[in-house]
C-alpha cells in the first residue's frame, strides 16, 4: 500500500474470568475490527493483522450480528466475507512483527470485546509495541475494551492485573508506577455500558471495570454520558473509542492521524 503499513493487534483468548471462580465466553467484536481495518485499506494502508500466538482472534458470536453494522445486512455479510478471506485478516505473531522491525509500522490498533481484558493488557509483546510507537509519538488507537490493552506498556502489567482481580486498587497504583500513559485523557467502555453486558452477556460479574483500572493506573478517563453512543477521545498520538458503535468514528480519527503523520514527516 503507498501509505505505510499499520498493525491491528488481535486477542487470542476465547473466555474470561468472572466473579465467583466461574468464566464466560469471549472474544473479539467483528465490526471493532473489521470497520477500521478497511477504512484503513480504502485510505492506502496495509494492515497487518498480529496476536499473540499468530492464530487469528475468535470473533465473539454476540458481535457476529447486523445489529453492529447498524442493521444492514450487507453490510454484515460484507464484513464476515472480509474477516474470513481477506489477505490482511490472516494473522502472525506480534513477535514476528517485533522481530521485523516496528519502525516499518506507521501506527497500531487494537479492537475489543472482553478478549483484551484476559490478554493483551497483561502481554509483554504488546507492551514493546505499545512503548515503541509512544515513543516516536506514532498513531496509537484502540476501540471499546481495547484501551485496557494500554496496561501492557507498564512494566509490571501482570502484577497490576492481579491487583485490580485481588481488589487492591492501591497495590494496583503502585505497580502502575512510570506508566506511559499517565495523564493522558481516554475513553473505554463504560461502567454502565459494562454492567449491561454483565447482565445480558457475561451473566456474571468482572472483577473490575474499565475505566475504574485505567483510572487507577493514572489515566483521565471520560466517557459519554449516553450509553453505547459514538464517543471518541484524541490526546497527543493516543485515539481512543468508548464502545462497539465508536467503530467508524474511530476509523476517521484514526486514518486523519495517520495522514498527519505521513505528511509532517514528508515536508
Amino acid at each position: 500500500m503507498r501509505n505505510g503499513k499499520v498493525i491491528i493487534i488481535g486477542s487470542n483468548a476465547i473466555r474470561i474470568e468472572i466473579k465467583g471462580g466461574h468464566w464466560s465466553e469471549t472474544g473479539q467484536y467483528l465490526n471493532e475490527t473489521v470497520v477500521p481495518a478497511m477504512a484503513l485499506i480504502d485510505a492506502g494502508y496495509e494492515v497487518v493483522l498480529a496476536t499473540p500466538n499468530g492464530c487469528p482472534p475468535i470473533i465473539d458470536k454476540v458481535s457476529d450480528t447486523a445489529e453492529h453494522f447498524g442493521g444492514d445486512l450487507a453490510a454484515h455479510k460484507r464484513a464476515q466475507a472480509f474477516y474470513a478471506n481477506d489477505p490482511s485478516m490472516k494473522a502472525r505473531s506480534l513477535r514476528s512483527v517485533i522481530g521485523e522491525g516496528l519502525g516499518n509500522y506507521a501506527g497500531v490498533f487494537a479492537p475489543g470485546g472482553h478478549a483484551p481484558v484476559v490478554d493483551l493488557m497483561q502481554d509483554q509483546d504488546v507492551g514493546e509495541v505499545l512503548r515503541h510507537f509512544h515513543e516516536a509519538g506514532k498513531p496509537t488507537a484502540l476501540l471499546c475494551h481495547g484501551p485496557i490493552a494500554l496496561a501492557a506498556a507498564m512494566l509490571h502489567a501482570r502484577e497490576f492485573r492481579a491487583a485490580l482481580i485481588a481488589g487492591d486498587p492501591a497495590k494496583a497504583a503502585a505497580w502502575a508506577e512510570g506508566w506511559q500513559y499517565t495523564g493522558y485523557r481516554m475513553t473505554v467502555f463504560s461502567a454502565s455500558e459494562e454492567a449491561a453486558a454483565e447482565e445480558h452477556i457475561l451473566h456474571g460479574k468482572l472483577h473490575f471495570d474499565m475505566p475504574f483500572a485505567l483510572t487507577s493506573a493514572g489515566g483521565v478517563v471520560s466517557t459519554n454520558p449516553s450509553d453505547f453512543e459514538p464517543f471518541v477521545v484524541e490526546d497527543r498520538e493516543l485515539i481512543t473509542g468508548q464502545n462497539p458503535r465508536s467503530d467508524q468514528a474511530i476509523a476517521a480519527a484514526f486514518v486523519a492521524a495517520l495522514d498527519r503523520k505521513r505528511k509532517s514527516a514528508s515536508a
